[in-house]
């Protein structure tokens, strides 16, 4: 028994759930930054992306309940299967 190797295996639904929830309360919390302050948003976008005319990519920021919500949706669903994906992986490659 010294020389078996012991992984922790990742539970891919806590994981993925867990990831998930957290990246919704990300998504939550940018746009609500956005909403409060939208032409700090896209200067601040603009450094983080190192662009140096960020109006002409981004426009006009406007957030609309519709627009929340699919974003929410998408951030979410998007970040679940990601989160699964590396925890199943990560238990496979682990064996």
């Amino acid at each position: 028994m010294e020389n078996e190797k012991h992984y922790c295996r990742i539970d891919t639904r806590g994981f993925a759930l867990a990831a998930s929830g957290v990246m919704g309360a990300i998504y939550v919390i940018c746009s609500a930054f956005v909403a409060i302050w939208p032409a700090f948003s896209i200067q601040l976008f603009g450094w983080l992306m190192h662009l140096v005319n960020v109006e002409k990519f981004a426009g006009n920021v406007a957030i609309t309940l519709s627009g929340f919500v699919w974003g929410l949706a998408q951030a979410i669903v998007y970040t679940y299967i990601g989160a699964w994906l590396i925890a199943w992986l990560h238990n496979k490659f682990s064996k």
